[in-house]
């Protein structure tokens, strides 16, 4: 058994960009840095290390997204990584693992273009504390 799952949290690097195949299905493309924090062995300072992702979405959940996501927006992204291989015309061989979203969260509000208005994720709302103090193991 296998299993392809990530999830990542970060803030988008470049405004989405919508296409879409022969066949007619839409194609989003954007991407997203995720933080990482590291101790730099020379100073000894913990420092925010970026990672960078491309993500893809099909369908019209992608054509939908366009319309709210821009450049710096914070999201969630939910889904499976897809590692392609190519060829460049000159003969070298390139390869990448993106991310095909499933899923994406909006973590910050947003201003929608034209109309004034904004959008901003629901809340979530809190769950009650079921946990008891005797119910603690230690």
């Amino acid at each position: 058994m296998s299993i392809n799952r990530v999830v990542v949290s970060g803030n988008l690097t470049r405004d989405p960009e919508l296409r879409a195949t022969a066949g007619g299905t839409s194609v989003l493309k954007i991407g997203i840095a995720v933080n990482d924090r590291r101790k730099n062995q020379q100073t000894g300072v913990w420092e925010d290390v970026p990672n960078f992702f491309d993500v893809t979405v099909f369908g019209a959940r992608g054509e939908s997204l366009s319309r709210f996501l821009s450049k710096g927006s914070k999201v969630t992204i939910e889904g499976k990584l897809r590692w392609s291989q190519w060829e460049t015309q000159e003969g070298d061989k390139r390869s990448k693992v993106e991310i095909i979203a499933d899923d994406i969260e909006f973590m910050s509000p947003r201003s929608d273009t034209g109309s004034g208005a904004t959008y901003a994720a629901p809340e979530a709302t809190p769950k009650p504390d079921t946990t008891y103090e005797d119910d603690i193991p230690f």
